[in-house]
């Protein structure tokens, strides 16, 4: 029985081929919905539908018998109830003028909640959360882009720093120079004025000399 069938053989008992579709759609929605958001789907009598998640493990190619590593993943899974299991083993005979899956409880449709609000809880779950990862990621990058900044100034104010020292260094430098070159003139001109006193003292000698001559030739 495929799904067209399905909904020709409950078509006269909820008014119509239509009708029976939008019912069938609407019910197949739901456990689906229910199940990919990770709740677990029971219908009393006929079974359970939920996700299972399998850890990453070897297989072998059924084709080749090669090993093969699978990754994790998750898939739907369904458990047939008791009822259900009895009835396809035999243990049990169909009712004819009552339906095959046993009847839930008076009073158990109405007091839990339904599957549509489980679906939005969960889906409010999963956009609250992405929310919160948003706004981390959003505050790690302030905080990165804020640092670097920080870093910046500091290192262009080192360079300024460092530049302002080489230019005051380099202007005290030819000050430096011209005071010792002064420095040094002043100690050279008393050596040559020394030098030119001591000169006539030669000239002084060399006339007491030819005095001497002149008087051993009077003798």
């Amino acid at each position: 029985m495929n799904k067209a069938q399905l909904v020709e053989a409950i078509a006269d008992k909820v008014g119509g081929r239509q009708q029976a579709a939008d019912a069938v759609d609407a019910v197949l929605d739901a456990i689906v919905r229910a199940v990919v958001a990770g709740d677990r789907v029971s219908v009393t009598g006929f079974g359970s539908f939920e996700k299972v998640d399998r850890p990453a493990r070897y297989a072998r190619n059924p084709q080749t018998g090669e090993r093969v590593r699978v990754k994790k993943t998750s898939v739907p899974r369904f458990r047939a109830g008791q009822g259900f299991k009895d009835l396809v083993a035999g243990s049990k005979k169909l009712p004819k003028n009552d339906v095959a899956v046993k009847k839930a409880p008076k009073g158990s449709l109405s007091g839990g909640t339904s599957t549509r609000a489980t679906v939005k809880k969960a889906a409010a779950k999963k956009a609250t959360t992405a929310k919160k990862a948003v706004a981390k990621k959003t505050a790690a990058v302030k905080k990165t882009a804020a640092a670097k900044t920080t870093a910046a100034k500091k290192t262009t104010a080192k360079k300024t720093t460092a530049k302002k020292a080489t230019a005051t260094a380099k202007k005290a430098t030819p000050a430096k120079t011209a005071t010792a070159k002064k420095a040094t003139a002043k100690k050279t001109a008393p050596a040559k004025k020394t030098v030119a006193k001591k000169a006539p003292a030669k000239k002084t000698t060399a006339r007491k000399t030819t005095a001497k001559k002149a008087t051993a030739r009077k003798k």
